[in-house]
Order: C-alpha cells, then sequence, then structure tokens
C-alpha cells in the first residue's frame, strides 16, 4: 500500500485507493495531500489552544481555505503545487507559534522539514494519514468532517473571492480540524461535531449564495445554446464566477467566444452575464466527459476548480490552463497579482490560433430555478399540487461520475409518473436534464437550481413550501430525495440538509465508503439514510 484514499465515490472496490487513485492522482500526490490536510490541522491546534482571533489572522485563513480545497478530488494533480503550498502553511503555523511553549501540542502542529526529501518521508510516515486513527469508529467521525469541512472550504473560497466572507466560519474550520487530533473525543462527541459541521455547512452556502447574486442577480430561467458558432473559443470549466467575469471582460471585442462546461454551466442563468454577446452556450456534457468532450471543442480549456481528468492526449493537456486550486503537471497555471487581476491573454491568443468547436449537439436546454426565481413562480408551483397536478417533487441534486451504474438517475427520471417533478442541481443533472421529460401547466418537469452549492436552493424552497402549506415539519412535504454523490461538497451538502431535519435521503450509486458500519447505523438510525436498489423497486418504494 503506497496510498490510501477513500474520500469519493469512485474508491476502489467500495474501500480505498491503495497504489493510485480512481481519480487519476499518483501516490505521491495523495501523500502531499494527506501532509498538507496535516498541517492545517497543526495550525488548527495552535489556533484553538492559543485562542487566537481569527480576524487578527486573515492571512492565514485564507490560506487555510486554499490548501484545504487544492486536496478536494479531482481539483489538483500537480506534486509541485502541493510541495509549495505545504512550504508555506508550515511557515505560517511557525509564525503563529512563535513564542509559546508547545509542549502538549500534536506532532502536526510541531514536525519540521527543512528539504523536499524530509517532506516526501513526513508524507510517507505512518502518522499522517486516514489510517493513523486506529479506531475504526473513530476515524469514519473524523473523516466524515473533514470532508464536509473540505467542502466547506470551497464554497468559502468561492464567496471570498467576490468579496464575501464569515469569521464564523473560519472559527468552525478550526475549531472541527483541531478535534480531529483530539484523542480525548468519542465517538458521541464526534457525532455531535458532525451535526455541527452541517449547521455551518448551511452558513456558507449562505453566505456563498449571498455573494454570487449580490454581484450577480437572482439567476433567471435561461434556455441555454448548447450548438456552437463559427468563431475560435474557449471553454471554461469548474465553479469559480469571478473568474468566468474576468474571462468573459478580457474576450470582448477578440473574435473569441466563451462556453461553458459541465458545473459552469449555471453561469449562463445570472443576469450579469447575459449582456456579453460572445458568450454563447455550453458545450459538452459532465466533468467526466471531458476525455472526448476536449478533443472536439479544439479551443483551450480553462479550469477554474476541479473536475480535472489527467487528459489522454499531448494536444489536449497542452490546451489546458489552470487557475486557483486547480492544478496539472504540465499544463500552465494562471495565478493572479497582487490586486487579484488575472491576465487571460495567453489563452485568448492561443485560441485565435486554433479551429472553432465541432458541432456534437443541436438545441437548447433550460435552468436558473434557483431559490429566487422557483419563488416567484410560488403560486403557480402551489395551486399546481393543491390541484393535484404536482403529485410529488423529487430532489436528484449532486454529482456525476463515470460508472455505469449511474444510469439508474437517467432511468429513474425517465420512469418517473409524468406528475411528478425534479428538484435538481450539481453536474448529477447531466443525467436527465437533455431529456425531453415535458412540463406541468407551464413548470418544466426538471428544475434546475445550478451548481452543486446551489443545493441550498432546494432547501430554500423546501422550508418556504413548508411555510406556504402550513406544515410543522419539512419532511411532511411532498418531496422525496433520491441523491447522487461524488466528492466532498456533496459531504457538507449531505451534512447541511441533515442539520435542516431533512430525513429519508437515499444516497448512491454506494454509500461512501468512510463510513464505518456503527456510523452508517447512526445515520440510518437517527436520519433514515438509505442506499440505492433498482429502478423498478426504488420507484414502487418512493411512491408506494
Amino acid at each position: 500500500m503506497s496510498m490510501f484514499c477513500y474520500q469519493c465515490q469512485e474508491a476502489a472496490k467500495n474501500k480505498g485507493c491503495e497504489v493510485m487513485g480512481v481519480c487519476g492522482k499518483k501516490d505521491n500526490v495523495a501523500n502531499l495531500q494527506d501532509l498538507l490536510i496535516y498541517v492545517v490541522k497543526g495550525v488548527s491546534q495552535i489556533v484553538e489552544k492559543k485562542n487566537l482571533d481569527v480576524k487578527s489572522i486573515k492571512n492565514v485563513n485564507h490560506e487555510v481555505l486554499t490548501s484545504i480545497f487544492m486536496t478536494i478530488t479531482n481539483a489538483n494533480f500537480d506534486d509541485k503545487a502541493f510541495e509549495k503550498q505545504i512550504s508555506k502553511m508550515v511557515s505560517l503555523r511557525d509564525d503563529l507559534a512563535k513564542g509559546s511553549d508547545l509542549n502538549g501540542f500534536h506532532d502536526a502542529a510541531t514536525f519540521q522539514v527543512s528539504t523536499i526529501e524530509d517532506m516526501e518521508r513526513k508524507a510517507n510516515s505512518p502518522e499522517v494519514g486516514v489510517l493513523a486513527t486506529e479506531n475504526e469508529d473513530v476515524r469514519s467521525l473524523r473523516e466524515l468532517i473533514t470532508y464536509g469541512v473540505k467542502g466547506m472550504a470551497a464554497y468559502g473560497e468561492h464567496a471570498l473571492n467576490i468579496g464575501k466572507e464569515n469569521n464564523e466560519i473560519y472559527e468552525f474550520i478550526y475549531e472541527s480540524m483541531a478535534a480531529t487530533l483530539d484523542d480525548s473525543l468519542n465517538a458521541d462527541d464526534l457525532v455531535g461535531l458532525t451535526l455541527k459541521t452541517g449547521e455551518y455547512g448551511v452558513k456558507v452556502m449562505a453566505l456563498l449564495d449571498e455573494a454570487n447574486t449580490s454581484k450577480y442577480g437572482n439567476p433567471e430561467i435561461t434556455e441555454v445554446n448548447i450548438g456552437v458558432k463559427n468563431n475560435p473559443a474557449i471553454l471554461i470549466s469548474g465553479h469559480d464566477l469571478v473568474d468566468l467575469e474576468a474571462l468573459l471582460q478580457q474576450t470582448e471585442g477578440t473574435g473569441v467566444d466563451v462556453y461553458t462546461h459541465s458545473e459552469m454551466l449555471p453561469g449562463h442563468y445570472y443576469p450579469a452575464f447575459k449582456k456579453y454577446d460572445h458568450f454563447v452556450g455550453n458545450y459538452g456534457g459532465s466533468w467526466w466527459e471531458q476525455t472526448t468532450d476536449f478533443v472536439s471543442f479544439n479551443g483551450p480549456v480553462l479550469f477554474t476548480t476541479n473536475c480535472i481528468v489527467p487528459p489522454k492526449s499531448e494536444d489536449v493537456k497542452n490546451r489546458i490552463y489552470t487557475t486557483g486550486a486547480a492544478g496539472f503537471p504540465g499544463c500552465e497555471h494562471i495565478i493572479a497579482d497582487e490586486n487579484g487581476y488575472k491576465d487571460f491573454s495567453k489563452i485568448i491568443e492561443h485560441a485565435k490560433s486554433l479551429e472553432a468547436p465541432k458541432e456534437i449537439e443541436t438545441g437548447t436546454i433550460v435552468g436558473g430555478f434557483a431559490h429566487n426565481q422557483v419563488l416567484a413562480l410560488a403560486d403557480k408551483v402551489v395551486d399546481a399540487v393543491k390541484s393535484g397536478a404536482i403529485k410529488k417533487f423529487f430532489v436528484m441534486a449532486g454529482c456525476d461520475g463515470r460508472m455505469k451504474s449511474r444510469e439508474y438517475y437517467t432511468e429513474f427520471a425517465e420512469e418517473l409518473p409524468k406528475d411528478t417533478v425534479i428538484l435538481t442541481a450539481g453536474c448529477a443533472k447531466y443525467r436527465y436534464n437533455k431529456l425531453n421529460l415535458g412540463d406541468i401547466g407551464g413548470i418544466p418537469r426538471v428544475l434546475d437550481a445550478g451548481q452543486c452549492n446551489d443545493s441550498y436552493s432546494l432547501a430554500v424552497i423546501a422550508l418556504k413550501l413548508k411555510e406556504v402549506f402550513g406544515l410543522e415539519d419539512v419532511n411532511e412535504l411532498p418531496i422525496a430525495y433520491n441523491i447522487a454523490w461524488y466528492e466532498q461538497k456533496a459531504v457538507i451538502v449531505l451534512l447541511a440538509l441533515l442539520s435542516l431535519g431533512v430525513k429519508n435521503i437515499h444516497l448512491g450509486p454506494t454509500l461512501p465508503a468512510f463510513l464505518s458500519e456503527n456510523v452508517a447505523n447512526v445515520l440510518v438510525d437517527k436520519f433514515g439514510i438509505a442506499g440505492i436498489s433498482t429502478v423498478e423497486k426504488d420507484m414502487e418504494m418512493f411512491l408506494g
């Protein structure tokens, strides 16, 4: 075993990757990611034990977000980037510790590395990484909290890029990460902290929602073109709207069009981006389909965050640019200057030298059903429910992935009765957002709220409907939850829903490998968490 990672749904044999990640990351990168998280935990212990005011350590807060975000599945594969960030975090950690007696502090807060070789040895040492915790249940809960915090950090960094932050979120990150080093905490203590992680997940998603909508407006119902034009073009992937805005500004008037890929699709729903005539559509499908989509696109690709699939050809690799927390060895990484400006001139000039995208489909897809837009239609929705035109809503949000088992979600959507509506967010939508499922009295049967972080919108919609119908419990609504997951942002969304009292969530295509049998039983007993079966059996169960 040269590494161990089981943070994503595609963990080998649903147990863990031990030689190379199914995602494509090499063992040395996996171990460096573990070491970076280990350093962040050490920083967190120092902040907690010294009772430091997070307002006084802004730079540390921001670097902590970036560090955690870099370790999310499919975000960064560049070992040099991790070595650089680990060195930076060790330096920041030691600055925080100056003048303190560190006797009794965890090794994560005190270890030293002076060379890259030292770093590599430390990354491979038994005290670093998931398996350092021997008790299976404690390990499971520590990792569940850590993965929730990873999702929280991603959303926190997106909000920060727009200029919004909440010191309470930093305080909780330090509290929770330090707690994963505390051997005095038992499983019951960690269950409580897991639920608290969900509470802060709601806070960070609300913060990002406020950031996005205050700067770019509330998403609107939008038809997005999925065909192509004849101009050279840039494909932008990931989740960061600030990078999208900067790219649109810098490509205006250049003759270069901009298309979105995968989770950047919801950028089309925001009013602020509709003024750009060269923002022409969405190209291709879900993140994992980039292995073919990028070949036919012909132009350069800008990754603003996850989800990168290691390119199979040098041609594609030479057209990939990364920025922010994303990275891949051999691909150019664009960094911001001291004023936060990112210069995309090189990628623009690269686009001009390449052919226009090859058309792979035509037509449009409809989205923009975030909470503000759906609540504007509330009377229509309520009337449809009261009249019986809408019998049930199915929340089918979350992530997509490569496994054939995920065809379940397409089949499930196709088999749903015509008096049901799908509420979705995240890249899971690509399993059914191009199906012709029709509408109910003008209400589309697939309501796409946006990116994975916009799952917050689905919670807001549910809580508003509970209020409108005068119900005591959100679980009394005619809403069923059949959610697909893949990586750590889905984990924080799940914990956030649990913290809001949502029960009986079905999670697939497999339950997380990082859930021990006992921890899984707690989630089943307390919240009714369950897996999926066959489309036929699950349809009968949900509609019975």
